[in-house]
């Protein structure tokens, strides 16, 4: 069965077939030479679609160096090579003890048993200006604008996202209530639905695309950046996720906004629009079609490079708040303070203390993903924790009637004994 990146460069193959697109151009769409494309078109000739499978898969690899070697390297590295870059580590395990790997394997052993950890690549070179893509689809810019859309004709101020295709200007907005992910992907979904799935989005580096790295300590490296759920989305979707190092970098949907704050808010104006969904129908029906008409551009190349979602996408299920959670011992998850039933009939053995997929999709339900199943849970009601006996208050004398203390009531000094009787009693006592 074919992977979801097999049917994408099965797509790109075929286009290349069919004359749509030259070699060249599918290699750089695809990421490889123009040799290996041409090598890639003459097995598909030769074998069909099933060409595009590598012939090595679930295959055990012939020069795949046995576990006894690897630990042995990895016990020579923490032992005597601890500070050691894996490229030199590798001369001195070959020289001294006769352990001949490669630099990127040794690298892979070592992250693995946690004795390395990887740094980020910087940037050599910044390029200030480059074309456009030569094909629709290929790269999309998105990015989100805070502005006075509605004049303060509206209670609440909305926001503006907008999706610009870098090789035709075609321009993908709605307005919304805020700038968070949710809001985002109900946008992305629309977008996804109408158009397919892009080759690339390029943004900015918000929260909301990119998690900002942490700082171990002082002087030291970064740690490596976590993924955000439009990033995880983008991932599960086969959607490559550029961030921008500059406003200037993302040019093109900065100034389509410039010309949005003037264009479109002028015509909001003149429609007399007051409310969220009156600025979403006078921006579909209205605006974007203007500017299909005024600023689109004819693109190098008329292949679309837009991909089809296909069978095995399943876009509820990606464009999801997504988080994992341990399984109880009564098939229950928690998820926000709140406990979820699994199914009775998704239990499958293993499933107590498992750590499973829990998603909370756009339309505000919960789904837990149970093996190759994804089912939906129901809350549990909350009982109420019974109420403990109070413990039983030690009886203490009352030695107050009336707020006066009478303990000394019965105490006359003049009756008592004189002191020497006293001590003479209390000796024959003792």
């Amino acid at each position: 069965m074919l992977t979801q990146n097999e049917r994408d460069r099965l797509k790109v193959l075929h286009e290349i077939q069919q004359g749509h697109l030259t070699q060249a151009e599918g290699g750089r769409q695809l990421g490889i030479s123009e040799r290996w494309v041409r090598e890639l078109v003459r097995r598909v000739r030769q074998r069909g679609d099933q060409a595009v499978i590598h012939g090595l898969r679930g295959k055990r690899s012939k020069r795949r160096c046995g576990k006894k070697v690897q630990e042995r390297a990895v016990q020579l590295y923490r032992r005597e090579y601890g500070d050691f870059g894996p490229t030199l580590a590798v001369e001195y395990l070959a020289a001294e003890h006769q352990i001949v790997v490669s630099k990127e394997t040794l690298r892979k052993w070592l992250i693995e048993a946690g004795a390395w950890k990887p740094r980020r690549r910087r940037v050599k070179q910044v390029h200030v200006w480059r074309p456009r893509r030569s094909c629709q689809g290929e790269l999309v810019q998105w990015d989100t604008s805070i502005h006075d859309w509605l004049e303060g004709r509206s209670q609440a101020p909305v926001k503006l996202i907008a999706m610009i295709d870098d090789a035709t200007n075609e321009l993908f907005a709605r307005f919304v209530r805020e700038d968070s992910t949710r809001e985002h992907m109900q946008v992305l979904r629309t977008y996804l639905e109408s158009h397919g799935r892009p080759l690339s989005f390029y943004t900015d580096k918000a929260g909301l695309f990119r998690a900002n790295p942490r700082r171990i300590g002082y002087g030291e490296e970064l740690t490596e950046e976590a993924e955000t759920q439009i990033g995880r989305a983008l991932r599960e979707l086969g959607i490559e996720l550029i961030h921008a190092h500059s406003p200037q970098a993302k040019g093109r949907v900065e100034r389509c906004f410039g010309t949005l704050q003037d264009r479109l808010v002028k015509g909001l104006r003149k429609a007399g629009i007051a409310s969220l969904e009156e600025a979403n129908h006078y921006l579909e029906q209205v605006f974007l079609p203007l500017w299909s008409q005024r600023f689109r551009r004819e693109p190098a190349n008329p292949v679309d490079a837009h991909r089809p979602l296909g069978k095995t996408l399943e876009l509820a299920s990606i464009l999801s708040h997504v988080e994992a959670r341990r399984v109880a011992n009564d098939y229950t998850v928690s998820w926000e303070g709140q406990m979820y039933q699994i199914p009775p009939e998704a239990v499958q053995p293993g499933l107590r203390a498992a750590t499973v997929r829990v998603e909370q999709r756009l339309d505000g339900t919960v789904w837990v993903r149970v093996g190759e199943r994804t089912v939906p849970v129901t809350r549990c009601e909350r009982r109420p924790r019974p109420v403990s006996p109070s413990a039983r208050q030690p009886v203490r004398k009352d030695h107050k009637r009336g707020g006066k203390s009478v303990w000394m009531t019965t105490f006359e000094l003049k009756k008592a004994p004189p002191v020497w009787l006293a001590e003479r009693i209390a000796s024959r006592v003792g």
